[in-house]
């Protein structure tokens, strides 16, 4: 599996191109806000000669969409999403307002995915693990064989995703993540939504908001990024 991350709009959302030695592609929420950042996004693709095939999302946040609409038709590929993230679309511009941005175009078809299923491009298979509480619709894109974990806004590196926004569920969050994350294996890389890489073993012990994972003599294996090769060139 290789991997290219991109950094778009003003919050930083983190984008991940995924691909494999077949050339097929998957794009994981491709948020850029302008025409420069597609452009970024594009460059890479055609760089390296990808047939991208879908886009997954991990959930319906605007930041995480803006570019949803625009990328499905340039490549005429099916968006993968939760249903439950509808009423998060259809009320964008609720949360763009309190930020001063434009609303993002959700007026996009998708395929509604859940717990479990499986999607397939290449020889990559990613799974579907649904991680509400952020929003009602959140889910993981867990790939076993290759040991990796695109959480989006569920699980962040030393942190966890807010919700105190409308729609948000702590409970519901908070026991997604530990009865279905936290037992994964712990040199799992943690592909977030914001911020940095991690892994699970790392925020099973140092994750604040993860007791009681992080206690003294508790699974210490710190991450060094070896896990996963990330593409250098970095937007």
């Amino acid at each position: 599996m290789n991997i290219a991350k991109f950094h778009f709009n003003p919050l930083e959302e983190c984008c991940y191109l995924v691909w494999d030695e077949t050339g097929e592609a998957a794009i994981v929420d491709p948020g850029f806000y302008d025409g420069r950042e597609a452009d970024a996004l594009y460059g890479k693709i055609q760089e390296r000669g990808l047939t991208p095939k879908m886009i997954l999302l991990t959930h319906g946040h605007f930041d995480h969409i803006y570019g949803v609409a625009e990328c499905s038709r340039h490549y005429d590929i099916p968006v993968m999403m939760s249903a439950c993230d509808k009423v998060i679309l259809e009320n964008n511009s609720f949360f763009t307002e309190g930020f001063g941005l434009r609303a993002a175009d959700g007026n996009f078809d998708f395929k509604p995915v859940a717990e479990g299923d499986i999607v397939k491009f290449g020889n990559i298979e990613l799974q579907v693990i649904a991680t509400p509480g952020h929003t009602p619709g959140g889910v993981c894109w867990y790939g076993e064989k290759d040991g990796v974990l695109f959480s989006g806004d569920t699980l962040f590196a030393g942190a966890i995703g807010r919700t105190d926004n409308a729609w948000g569920d702590y409970d519901k969050m908070i026991v997604a993540i530990m009865d279905k994350l936290m037992g994964l294996d712990g040199h799992v890389s943690v592909l977030p939504g914001h911020g940095p890489e991690s892994s699970i073993a790392y925020e099973r012990t140092h994750n604040p908001f993860l007791q009681p994972f992080n206690e003294p003599g508790g699974d210490d294996l710190d991450w060094d990024a070896e896990g996963i090769e990330l593409d250098g060139t970095m937007q």
